[in-house]
Order: C-alpha cells, then sequence, then structure tokens
C-alpha cells in the first residue's frame, strides 16, 4: 500500500480523498489548520489513527512559505495530493485571502518535497475548471472548452469581481505548479493537476454543518429551504453550467495519483457534462416529495440552461479516457446530497 500525504484533509473533496484511501488501505498523512478538525477526523477513523495508518498533523496558515516543511519529512511518503486551497467568495482582499494562500501554499509545497521528500514519485494538486475557462468566451457556441485551455486572466484582473479572482486564484496557483516542475533539471517528481468545474455531492457527516456548507451545495441547500420558491423563480445557473460528483473528483485524485502511471504530466478536467438550476429542482421534486410545499413547481420560471448559442462547448474526452472513471449522473449526485443535508438539518 501506499504512503499518501493529503493536505486539507477536512475540505469537502479532501474528506472524500480521504475516505476512499483509507478504504483502500492505503497509510495516510494528512493536514488541517486546527486541532478541532483534527479531533474530528481522528474520532471518525479511530482505528486507523491508533494503529498508525492515518496521521494527523496541524498547518495552521498555508499561506507561510515554510508551511509544509516539516510535515514532508516525515519518512515514507510516495505521493502528494494537494488540495488545501480557498474557495469562497467572502474575502475582502483578494490578494492576501486568495491569490496568497493559493499561489505560496502549492510553490512552498512543492519547494518543500523537492528539498526534504526524495520518496515522493507524484504531487497531484487540485486545481479548477477556473483556471481552463475564458471569460470572453463563455457565451460563445464556437468555443470548445478541454484539457489544453488556459484562463488568460492575469494578477492585475483579481479586483475586477470576486469570481475573477478566484478563477485567477486557480490559475496563477496551478500554472506556478507546472513552472516550478518545469524549471527543475531533474525533478524527483512529477505533477498532475485535477480541473473539476461544480462540485456537488454528499457531505463528510463528521465535518458538515449548514453554516459551513462548500459553496457549490450551497445551492441545494438554498432550494431546500424554500428560497427557490419565495421571490422570483429559480436563480440564474451562472456561467459554469458544467458539474461533477465529489467522489468522482475524490477518485480522479486517486486513480491520478496512485494507480495510472500515464497520468503524469497531464491535466485532467473532471466534468460530467451539463446542469441547470431547474434540472437540479426537478430532480429533488422527483425524489422528495414529502418536501413539496417548499420546492419550485414544474412551472417556475429561472435556471435554465443558456441558450445553444450561447453556449460553450467543453471536451474531457481525453481525461476520461485516461482515469477510466464512469461518472455519475446528476440525479444520483443531487439525491445522495439531499439525503445527506437532510441529516444535517436542511
Amino acid at each position: 500500500m501506499t504512503k499518501v500525504l493529503l493536505t486539507g484533509g477536512s475540505g469537502f473533496i479532501a474528506a472524500h480523498i480521504l475516505e476512499q484511501l483509507l478504504a483502500k488501505n492505503h497509510s495516510v498523512v494528512t493536514t488541517v489548520r486546527s486541532e478541532e478538525k483534527a479531533s474530528k477526523i481522528r474520532e471518525a477513523y479511530p482505528d486507523k489513527a491508533s494503529s498508525g495508518a492515518l496521521v494527523v498533523v496541524i498547518v495552521p496558515d498555508i499561506a507561510k512559505e515554510d508551511a509544509f516543511d516539516e510535515v514532508v519529512k516525515i519518512s515514507g511518503l510516495e505521493v502528494v495530493l494537494h488540495t488545501a486551497s480557498p474557495f469562497h467568495f467572502k474575502f475582502k482582499d483578494p490578494k492576501t485571502e486568495l491569490i496568497d494562500p493559493a499561489v505560496i501554499g502549492t510553490t512552498s509545497i512543492l519547494r518543500a518535497i523537492s528539498r526534504s521528500a526524495p520518496g515522493v514519485r507524484r504531487v497531484v494538486v487540485t486545481s479548477s475548471f477556473a483556471a481552463i475557462l475564458d471569460e470572453s468566451k463563455m457565451t460563445s457556441p464556437s468555443h470548445t472548452f478541454s484539457e489544453s485551455s488556459w484562463n488568460p486572466v492575469a494578477l492585475q484582473d483579481i479586483h475586477n469581481s470576486p469570481a475573477t479572482a478566484y478563477r485567477a486564484s486557480k490559475k496563477l496557483a496551478e500554472k506556478a505548479a507546472w513552472d516550478f516542475v518545469s524549471q527543475q533539471q531533474k525533478p524527483s517528481f512529477d505533477l498532475v493537476t485535477i480541473n473539476p468545474p461544480m462540485v456537488f455531492g454528499p457531505v463528510v457527516h463528521y465535518l458538515a454543518s449548514l453554516d459551513s456548507i462548500n459553496t457549490s451545495n450551497e445551492r441545494i441547500v438554498a432550494c431546500l429551504q424554500g428560497k427557490w420558491r419565495e421571490g422570483g423563480g429559480i436563480p440564474d445557473t451562472g456561467a459554469a453550467f458544467i458539474w461533477i460528483d465529489v467522489r468522482d473528483v475524490a477518485d480522479a485524485h486517486i486513480k491520478a495519483g496512485l494507480e495510472v502511471p500515464e497520468a503524469g504530466g497531464k491535466r485532467c478536467f473532471t466534468t460530467a457534462g451539463l446542469f441547470s438550476n431547474k434540472q437540479i429542482a426537478d430532480v429533488i421534486r422527483k425524489n422528495f416529495p414529502d418536501d413539496a410545499s417548499k420546492l419550485p413547481t414544474d412551472e417556475t420560471k429561472g435556471g435554465e440552461l443558456p441558450d445553444e448559442n450561447k453556449r460553450y462547448k467543453f471536451d474531457n474526452s481525453t481525461t476520461t479516457k485516461l482515469l477510466g472513471i464512469k461518472w455519475r449522473s446528476l440525479e444520483e449526485s443531487i439525491v445522495d446530497t439531499v439525503k445527506s443535508l437532510k441529516a444535517h438539518g436542511a
């Protein structure tokens, strides 16, 4: 079995990666920002924690240059899955709250591995569709986004909007990772990036609360709470109208990091296809009829996909073939998400 360093272990995606790694009997060292989060993870896997198969290390500030210097010195590490990076729009200063943690967190761990972890053969970095898309082509039906596409956003653009700042953080962090590896004369490890769009799926029970729900799932909570039935109808789906289930994203990290040698040096664009807020509402109404009084009716307006003549195209066939994952359906993902959210009071 493989010894893996998983950063940001309490995150939405990372918690599923951790669950899947331990289920496959891999040994995991994971980092979190506080003892409170560390304790929850240890309590969720008491046997693994007591046997040493799971070690939780506190790294309080990933934006520090030396944040990961000590944890990478743990003996026996073979693969690093770096998921720790902020995803939210609740910031005042995008440079210090988004860009720096994303970029410095990524480059500092790569430097630390290069310096102190000679046994690491592969590093997988969680990036995003945000690093692929081009805002100027979001309504272009003649443009196709793929694994080879790069967002042209630059640091000087981060004050344009919160969404642009977030996209810049993901693009700049991923670009910094590829630049780091390419500049090494004899890199001791190769690199893979995972680039998901909107990520739905069930929350991991021991970490979840409705107050701290991941950004993508917030819209499902809003629907369940009746907010889509009130007011002006179902909200606009937004520019990111492709999606993936969190369990498939976790599987992609593990396959790319541990199971598919050919993934080295590749960007993996993980998406199951199109979705709309209207489709989400329809799935919830069909599968949870007891909640009908809170949900939009089939006549409720809004939340449709953009017209085809205002919709970009995408092609992730290279990733699908490389990783060999059969992506979950939207209905399965939303039903499982709702069940998990209901367990936490939604």
